[in-house]
């Protein structure tokens, strides 16, 4: 059961988060990467360039509105929560292009030598829950915390041992999540 909050706390804590929702990317240029072989990716696939993050409440942008609705609504309700707390909850990736995870899945098998290492921390388009919206990358460390203690009230579940940032919808709310897997290999 999700832990019940005062009124007034729920309704400064959805104001500010609105307010604060288009921060990250409003006002300016539309960020874009470009892959070795000339596709350019940007907003529209997802892409958030390092350093760049979010409001779960930013549905102008795809790597938010994209999410499956289910998804995004516990992430919603948990962040509100979370601000209730003092915490802010805030999107570094969200749903994803085919087209970026595979340059994303690159880049991991061009950092790390080869494709088995690569898919400890970066899966395929094939595998990974971001491309079906159905995984969200949270910053900063005290989100990721606030989340591992309270994220299963809103069905939220760190299913990476290796991953502290990613999440998905593994239970239902109020239900227990499932122990983490080692790394995506494991999946």
């Amino acid at each position: 059961m999700p832990r019940t909050r005062r009124p007034l706390a729920l309704l400064l804590s959805s104001l500010v988060l609105a307010a604060c929702a288009s921060t990250a990317v409003a006002g300016s240029p539309s960020p874009t990467m470009t892959t070795p072989e000339g596709t350019v990716i940007g907003p529209e696939d997802g892409y958030l360039p390092d350093g760049t993050s979010l409001s779960p409440f930013d549905t102008s942008q795809a790597a938010v509105s994209n999410l499956e609705r289910a998804l995004l609504d516990a992430l919603q309700d948990a962040t509100t929560a979370a601000a209730g707390d003092g915490v802010q909850v805030q999107v570094t990736s969200g749903w994803r292009s085919a087209a970026l995870q595979q340059s994303l899945f690159d880049q991991a098998v061009a950092e790390h030598g080869s494709v088995e290492e690569a898919r400890r921390f970066v899966l395929s388009p094939e595998h990974s829950q971001h491309v079906t919206g159905r995984a969200v990358d949270v910053a900063p460390y005290e989100a990721m915390d606030w989340l591992s203690r309270f994220g299963s009230d809103y069905g939220l579940c760190r299913t990476y041992a290796n991953e502290a940032w990613h999440v998905e919808l593994a239970t239902s709310r109020g239900g227990e999540c499932p122990e983490p897997l080692a790394d995506a290999t494991a999946g």
